[in-house]
């Protein structure tokens, strides 16, 4: 058995694994049965009897259940019908019950009691839609409902996720009506587990699958689709939500289900009512607290509570209720004053109350007494300093209350308060603690690294002394407003920061940075002025260097600002439109210029850059450069793996002043640009040790072969790949820069070596695809591909264009690699409208496997080749001669090569079959069709005399049916 079969040692034990956690196995024909048919994607059977037996009094009849089955698969086949799907689950729905003659609400599956569902897995799942087929290899069902989708991968490939990750993506396309019922999918190749969310098929949605336990595979397995998480994460930890008017889906992380797990906990506590989760910026703290909202008030143990969710400023209480109105909350109530909150919770109010914390100013005491008061603090460093924190707490003497907050507690009095208040009942202070460090090892946030920006154009360090960081009111300082009022105070700095010469010279510098350093890499930008003001001169001197449309000021409006201001002043509609595309590549506007507004809560993960022109400390400056942290990829190849601070004001000058937290706590958070040249000398000192010498004093073809060679073991490869992507990711941060200059011969042939390999030994994965946007530059215009090469046009790619490789004055190595190159483009382009070639290209994979694992030495695997371009040569012979369509003439061919059948006796049985393909033409995606279909094969078979006439009649379809998928 192969250690790294994806079948043995991955597929299998996924479904052994989930059988001893509580699923039954079923084989795919008994699945296929009981869906009744491939275009089914529920298990009929199964769910009517679920629906009965959930819903007694409701779908009291088959017929009734058949109405709601009905329903469930006709949802359209898009997130919102999936949404649709998952409000099924979550039994929202309702049915008609004629003895009561009042809609009620129906239930798919009971998430309370597991022992109440059904839970199925099955394998190879093949649904079908339209013309279009797939094939799932694995699919988990509950109540008969195709909930979890699972893709494996073989535990040698590297590639493996991201594989799987395109194949998720083609079941969107290809089958939407499965993946419309779906509401999760997970991607393993044993050594990785990912899980990610149904109709967001973001990369940053992709996330690593971690449990407090698990380490092995086994337990990774058991942990996820153990019965009672599998109903807690499709009915509590997935979210729709609404951004910009736009659909989106989310699940929770680990670290955020471990934290609703906790507070939850800690609230049927009595003796316990406080609570402090730090969950780092970028990790989806705002998603953890409404999850959190909604458990509290759903669960029945906690009596009908009331939930009191305080927020600090109107920008985050208005993204918070385009969430709730898309969550489903029922019962909610937004402060409008002081005294409505006090009205509000004298008339004991349940469900959940909205406010921020400057209502609670001179609230009376005891407003409610009861203990089923339960408050969850958003951005708690900061909402509970001073007077308004008392008067919280003793309006609410017996309530449990949670802070939560996006960056470490400080160590200044002003911090030593939050712990006093949230953290007291926990050792270390923290309920939760979700860690930059962690968030960076799981890919949740990616690294930070900070450019001192030229010394003429940092601001004098003894203003900045005198003024920003000597000033009392620094200490714990944690608002933008706060902020805002010491700087009004800094006037010689101000008017420094504000110099018109100075402007200009930074938006020069910014403007030819942003070309060379962020635009070239497809990401955008935000330059943060000291004040609304400064917001106007950026423009306005920006505006001299780059397009207008290249930037826009997004700034507060204000009643009596001069008309020089108002010209800047953005409508909400304005606002909505200016943030939305931001978020969009290669679309205006690439820099957003601002002050206060969208240095918290925004997230724009093409967002790479950010000019700091504006002093900041503590937990303003985490949150803001927080904004850069966001990882991104997309389907352009376009992969940001750190975010850069550009800083003009001397704020990393000393890092430790600037942030006053416990080290360990921001650990990893930023590091100096000039970190990474120093990484990149040594994996240049490497490279020059270890890889190019294999191609060093050779001609081009022989030291193709050298490298070819050296790197035909798997391991020695996989461990090249990963070296060029730290070496690229690096490469293309600090480019361009003089710097790199003595290294640039070496780095491209880095890159064309690279480029060899992948295109050797994986003529299947896109190679520009898996370049960084720079590498790639330099990929097009300075490397050469003769020695395995691209082919110009594949469809002039025949047995003539292939003979002529061989007689090719080349190393063997070299002309192996170029044969399976061509044989694989050739069968990739023309394999759907010639069948016969199918059979050729797996030949050649065979041999390319053999030749890999050394099974075959080069002249061995020549000859193989040799052998089938002949064979490739007399098939298309025969192809130009025959009348057979190409259907037919493929089993034709089948037969002579596969079967030993003379030429003669297997164009007469493939003649006799013709009539049936064209009479079925859609046999491989309608069920009858292909049922009728055999029926002619097997008669065909039996008047030919063969033996085996369903073996055959199996091989002849699974050939052709590769053709068509």
């Amino acid at each position: 058995m192969s250690l790294g079969s994806e079948r043995q040692a991955v597929q299998n034990p996924f479904i052994r694994y989930a059988e001893e956690a509580g699923w039954t196995y079923l084989p795919p024909e008994e699945a296929l049965r009981r869906r009744g048919g491939e275009g089914s994607p529920v298990l009929r059977v199964a769910l009517i009897e679920q629906l009965q037996r959930l819903n007694p009094g409701v779908v009291d009849s088959s017929t009734k259940a058949e109405e709601v089955i009905a329903r469930l698969v006709r949802v359209r086949p898009t997130i919102e019908g999936n949404q649709e799907a998952w409000e099924y689950l979550k039994g929202l729905k309702t049915l008609f019950v004629e003895a009561e003659r009042r809609e009620k609400n129906i239930r798919l599956l009971d998430p309370d009691r597991p022992e109440a569902n059904s839970f199925l897995i099955t394998d190879e799942f093949r649904f079908v839609s339209g013309h279009t087929a797939i094939r799932a290899d694995i699919v988990l069902l509950v109540n008969g409902i195709p909930v979890v989708v699972v893709e494996t991968k073989a535990a040698t490939r590297p590639e493996g996720i991201a594989a799987a990750f395109d194949q998720i993506r083609r079941y969107h396309e290809q089958g939407p009506e499965l993946m419309a019922q779906a509401q999760l999918f997970t991607l393993t190749h044993m050594v990785q587990f990912f899980y990610g969310p149904t109709w967001n098929l973001s990369r940053k949605a992709l996330f690593s699958w971690k449990d407090e336990q698990a380490g092995d595979f086994e337990t990774l397995v058991k942990t996820f689709v153990a019965p009672r998480r599998i109903l807690r994460l499709l009915t509590d930890y997935i979210l729709f939500v609404r951004k910009d008017g736009e659909l989106s889906k989310a699940v929770l992380r680990p670290h955020q289900m471990r934290a609703v797990e906790k507070v939850v906990a800690r609230a049927q506590e009595p003796d316990r009512t406080r609570g402090l989760v730090w969950h780092t910026q970028g990790s989806g703290k705002t998603y953890t607290m409404l999850t959190v909202a909604k458990r509290l008030l759903e669960d029945p143990r906690f009596q009908n509570p009331t939930v009191l969710m305080i927020v600090d400023r109107n920008e985050l209480q208005q993204q918070l209720f385009q969430n709730l109105a898309a969550v489903g909350f029922g019962r909610v109530h937004l402060v409008r004053s002081k005294r409505h909150l006090r009205k509000l919770l004298r008339e004991d109010t349940r469900g959940l109350i909205v406010s921020m914390i400057h209502k609670f100013d001179d609230a009376d005491a005891e407003l409610s007494t009861r203990p089923n008061v339960f408050v969850l603090v958003d951005e708690a460093h900061r909402s509970t300093g001073g007077d308004l924190g008392n008067y919280l707490m003793g309006a609410l003497p017996n309530a449990t209350f949670v802070g939560f907050t996006g960056t470490p507690i400080d160590k200044t009095q002003h911090g030593k308060g939050t712990f006093k208040v949230f953290g007291g009942d926990d050792p270390g202070g923290y309920l939760d603690k979700y860690s930059i460090r962690e968030s960076i090892e799981d890919g949740t946030t990616v690294l930070l690294h900070y450019q001192m920006a030229p010394n003429d154009l940092v601001v004098d360090r003894e203003a900045m002394e005198r003024e920003f960081w000597a000033a009392a009111e620094l200490e714990g300082v944690s608002d933008v407003e706060e902020l805002n009022r010491v700087l009004d105070r800094a006037v010689t700095l101000k008017n420094m920061l504000k110099n018109r010469d100075r402007v200009d010279q930074i938006a020069r510098f910014v403007a030819e940075h942003y070309r060379q350093f962020v635009r070239s890499m497809g990401y955008k930008a935000l330059l943060v002025a000291v004040d609304r003001e400064a917001c106007g001169l950026y423009k306005e001197a920006l505006d001299r260097y780059l397009p207008d449309e290249m930037s826009r000021v997004v700034i507060s409006r204000g009643h009596n600002d001069p008309a020089e201001l108002r010209r800047y002043h953005l409508s909400d509609d304005e606002e909505a439109w200016a943030r939305k595309a931001f978020r969009k590549p290669d679309e205006p506007p690439q820099i957003l210029i601002v002050t206060e507004k969208l240095l918290t809560g925004y997230d724009a993960p093409i967002l790479y850059c950010m000019y700091l022109d504006k002093p900041m400390r503590d937990h303003l400056l985490l949150q803001a450069i927080a904004r850069v942290n966001r990882p991104y990829e997309d389907k352009e190849g376009r992969r940001k793996t750190s975010g850069l601070i550009v800083d003009f004001v001397g704020i990393f000058d000393n890092l430790e002043r600037a942030l006053a937290f416990d080290s360990r706590d921001v650990e990893g958070v930023i590091r100096e640009l000039d970190v990474l040249k120093d990484r990149f000398v040594a994996l240049m000192e490497q490279g020059r040790a270890e890889f190019l010498p294999l191609a060093s004093g050779k001609s081009e073809d022989k030291a193709a072969e050298a490298v070819l060679e050296h790197f035909r073991d798997k391991e020695r490869r996989e461990a090249f790949y990963a070296y060029f992507r730290e070496l690229e990711e690096v490469y293309e941060i600090l480019s361009p820069d003089s710097f790199l200059r003595p290294f640039l011969e070496d780095y491209q042939a880095l890159v064309a070596m690279y480029l060899l390999l992948r295109s050797a030994y994986e003529p299947h994965i896109p190679v520009d695809k898996s370049f960084l946007r720079k590498t790639a530059e330099i990929a097009q215009k300075h490397t050469a591909t003769d020695a395995v090469h691209e082919p110009e046009a594949t469809y002039e790619i025949g047995a003539g264009a292939l003979l002529a490789v061989i007689k090719e004055e080349k190393p063997d190595t070299v002309k192996v690699f170029n044969l399976l190159k061509d044989l694989h483009r050739l069968v990739e382009a023309k394999g759907k409208e010639q069948p016969h070639l199918i059979p050729i290209g797996e030949r050649a994979e065979a041999i390319r496997h053999a030749f890999e694992e050394r099974q075959l030495n080069s002249q061995q695997a020549l000859q193989e080749l040799s052998e089938l371009v002949r064979d490739l040569q007399e098939a298309q012979k025969q192809r130009q001669e025959s009348d057979l369509s190409p259907e037919a003439f493929a089993v034709a061919w089948w037969l002579r090569v596969q079967k030993g059948m003379d030429a003669k006796g297997s164009e007469r049985l493939a003649a006799s079959v013709e009539p049936a393909f064209k009479e079925f033409p859609h046999w491989a995606v309608i069920e009858a069709h292909e049922r009728e279909l055999r029926k002619r094969l097997y008669r065909e078979l039996i008047a030919a005399s063969v033996k085996d006439v369903v073996v055959w009649a199996d091989e002849m379809l699974t050939l052709l049916r590769r053709a068509v998928q």
